[in-house]
């Protein structure tokens, strides 16, 4: 086996399990609200606290990269969640879960971005396609069947074995990487800059609170702690951006907005990053709500198309390879954006099978731009800039998923709440009405933000590597 085949295989070991753990406590977490005698708001900070230190610690992977060789810090950061899953599983009340969630979140956040580096420097660019492909195959396939394994697990061994039944794969992958993981990456040891760590941290923390907090708040974007919070985060990160500017070894080198196809790549990201996050919260209320699907069902219809989404992106890879990405995200963009449109007409009389239609066509279109528009983006870069570009997209997801969820979910309650404006008390089936009607609203703004990222995908251009020894 080649050494490329041989670390890819020990690094996307290592990967499925901590993306399968994502979503792995999404169904358990009504039964851990009754264990734990807690409230809705109390748990649901295993989901807002993991994406919390997910997205803070993704900054400083750029640094850490260059100062531990690839095989200390794939062990070390197993070693890690390991940890984590533990603490987790033998927990005896429910700050000890979370505070265990919150150590598998800091293996998990700079896992991903050690990975992506890594493989900028294995394969050549016009095999990274095919190498990202893989890799989508694990970040979309584990946290799609998270739920539906969680289902079964809970009802036959209980919730600890959520924990538990990874600790023997994990323990696996270390005992490869000992075994057989080589270096990839150059040790440089860069200086670490305290305060732009300490600003970035703060910066991503508060964004991504901020607007996860929206949706619980009273009053939504006015209420003033919202606000307060979305600034502060807002001002760390402009005062990090410049003072990176002054830094002789910046912690993240901003330099690759430079790069034209970066920029445009992660703008598309962005959007479909939005997109995608939003819609796996509204498309599920709506189900439940106005048509009135059980969860069961729901999970059925969306099943189909997030699978297909994990089963396609090594294929996407290697047609990438072969055409490059104007031929695959302009169409993908396309079609993303008759999808939303479609949404924002929806209404109960439409058939079952016509919603998991539309959320095939969905994921698929996703699959067509995702790591595609990712792989070209990153492709354009110096091989100095890898950590810092791999680190930046790695960051934007969680924080651009927090933004997509608060504003669809605001537009969405923003226009309900209009439309039973002057009924003092509205039955079931006029709240179904207006429910519909704030759904329209969301996917509005939708269309004309993947419409925003179709007109930008029409200047991305096939990515050429500068020279460079």
């Amino acid at each position: 086996m080649k050494k490329s085949n041989l670390i890819m295989m020990i690094f996307m070991t290592g990967a499925f399990f901590t993306f399968l753990n994502e979503t792995l406590l999404n169904i358990a977490l009504t039964e851990l609200m009754h264990y734990f005698n807690i409230d809705a708001p109390t748990v649901q900070w295993l989901a807002t606290g993991f994406m919390l230190v997910m997205g803070m610690l993704m900054p400083l992977s750029a640094s850490l990269v260059q100062w531990f060789s690839t095989r200390q810090m794939f062990i070390g950061l197993m070693s890690i969640f390991l940890i984590g899953t533990l603490v987790a599983g033998f927990a005896v009340n429910f700050p000890m879960l979370l505070a265990g969630r919150m150590i598998q979140a800091a293996g998990t956040g700079l896992l991903i971005p050690t990975i992506m580096t890594a493989m900028l420097l294995l394969f050549e660019p016009h095999e990274r396609g095919k190498a990202m492909g893989n890799f989508g195959l694990v970040m979309m396939f584990a946290p799609a069947i998270g739920p539906t394994l969680s289902g079964i697990i809970v009802d036959l061994l209980g919730w600890r074995w959520l924990f538990f039944i990874v600790v023997p794969f994990v323990i696996g992958s270390i005992v490869l990487a000992f075994r057989y993981l080589e270096n990839v990456t150059e040790v440089t040891r860069p200086k670490i800059d305290i305060l732009s760590g300490l600003l970035s941290s703060l910066g991503v923390a508060s964004v991504i609170y901020g607007f996860s907090s929206v949706g619980t708040s009273e009053g939504g974007f006015t209420n003033p702690v919202v606000l307060a919070t979305i600034l502060l985060g807002t001002v760390a990160l402009i005062i990090f951006g410049l003072r990176q500017q002054h830094l002789a070894e910046p912690m993240l080198d901003l330099a690759v907005f430079k790069y034209a196809n970066y920029s445009r790549g992660m703008f598309i990201f962005v959007v479909v990053v939005m997109a995608m996050f939003a819609s796996n919260i509204v498309m599920p209320i709506y189900l439940q709500g106005p048509m009135a699907f059980s969860a069961k069902i729901v999970g059925m219809i969306l099943l189909p198309g997030a699978l297909l989404n994990g089963f396609l992106s090594p294929v996407m890879g290697r047609i990438f390879d072969n055409i490059g990405p104007r031929k695959m995200i302009i169409p993908g963009m396309l079609v993303l954006a008759l999808v939303m449109f479609f949404y924002s007409v929806i209404h109960p009389g439409i058939s079952v099978v016509i919603f998991i239609i539309a959320h095939v066509l969905l994921m698929i279109s996703i699959s067509m731009i995702m790591m595609p528009s990712n792989t070209n983006a990153l492709n354009q870069l110096p091989k100095r800039l890898y950590p810092h570009g791999t680190a930046i997209s790695n960051m934007m997801q969680p924080v651009a998923g927090a933004m997509g969820v608060s504003l669809f979910i605001t537009i969405m309650t923003s226009g309900q709440q209009k439309a039973l404006d002057g009924i003092p008390k509205p039955s079931a089936a006029q709240i179904n009405d207006a429910l519909t009607v704030g759904v329209h609203h969301a996917y509005w703004f939708a269309t004309a933000l993947v419409v925003a990222g179709l007109i930008m995908s029409l200047f991305i251009t096939r990515s050429v590597p500068p020279e460079e020894k």
